[in-house]
């Protein structure tokens, strides 16, 4: 491949697998740092990759003539035949058994493909980053990093946000998430013993609880924000002072803007999908998540935030 050719990687999933995929990214890049770099994704996400400066263009996997793509001997819409066509090289981790996708690709383009996985295999241990940097040991890439970090491009951040701490009290799973009677008092106890400002961050999901933990806290020391474009919260993120949150890809997210956090893990296994930064402590219970003490998160919390 030339080193002023372009590269696609096909990337779906949710927002943390896509933090995950981030390193695969950054290798790409170092690796072939004259060639064009683009992502098929879920708009709302992929725009990271492009605020961090780890891609040069990204496209929407929505897009409805791509359903073609996706069936044996496929009607492939001309407008995409041609997309393809343009890449020498195209990574893609989508769930594709059959090779159907990956059939039809080859109708259309002469690119080099590299099917990646779709999602890590619990069983084997291996943590997701390094998972999904494998593919590229075929293109006499090995040995990167494999921590995701997001370095968002003309970020100031002002002094005055030094004191606020993020918490997302959600997850894409109820059976991820500390009981909310157990936030509502890590919230007080915040407010009663530390100098935070404290930040509810979540989407829909969380939409109710949110505003239910705010109402029993000061104004004046809690915020809500709800559905903010990614892009815009991981800049809320990077100027902020720690984190507390579950098995979630906002957690992600904060790790990869490198904010010390705290994560509270329910049965997930941690060695594949924990993220992956020495600034994040992992706090969970034997018995279950349910079981951890507001006072052992509160101390965590405090240790690995110094005080402000």
């Amino acid at each position: 491949m030339s080193f002023r050719g372009k590269i696609l990687v096909i990337r779906g999933g949710a927002i943390g697998d896509f933090i995950l995929t981030l390193p695969a990214l950054a290798a790409l890049r170092r690796q072939f740092p004259q060639a064009k770099l683009e992502v098929l994704g879920y708009p709302h996400i992929i725009h990271l990759a492009v605020a961090g400066g780890l891609v040069d263009d990204v496209r929407s996997i929505d897009a409805r003539p791509l359903a073609g793509f996706f069936a044996r001997n496929g009607t492939l819409a001309e407008e995409l035949r041609d997309y393809f066509s343009e890449f020498d090289l195209i990574v893609s981790y989508l769930y594709d058994p059959d090779q159907i996708f990956r059939t039809n690709i080859g109708r259309c383009s002469p690119a080099q493909f590299i099917a990646g996985p779709h999602r890590p295999d619990d069983t084997a241990n291996v943590p997701a980053a390094k998972v999904f940097l494998q593919p590229l040991e075929r293109l006499a890439i090995f040995e990167a990093d494999p921590v995701p970090q997001l370095v968002l491009r003309g970020l100031d951040a002002p002094a005055s946000a030094t004191s606020q701490l993020v918490l997302h009290p959600g997850s894409g799973s109820e059976q991820k998430n500390w009981p909310e009677l157990q936030w509502a008092e890590l919230l007080r106890r915040l407010v009663d013993f530390t100098g935070f400002n404290l930040l509810l961050v979540g989407g829909e999901a969380e939409g109710a609880r949110l505003q239910r933990l705010a109402a029993q806290l000061p104004p004046t020391r809690v915020r809500v924000a709800q559905h903010l474009p990614l892009t815009e919260l991981a800049g809320v993120l990077a100027r902020s002072h720690g984190f507390v949150g579950h098995d979630s890809g906002i957690s992600h997210l904060a790790a990869a803007v490198g904010l010390p956090g705290v994560v509270l893990w329910g049965h997930t296994s941690e060695t594949v999908w924990r993220p992956p930064s020495e600034r994040v402590v992992i706090l969970k219970h034997p018995s279950g998540l349910e079981r951890l003490s507001v006072a052992e998160v509160l101390a965590q919390v405090q240790a690995i935030c110094a005080p402000v």
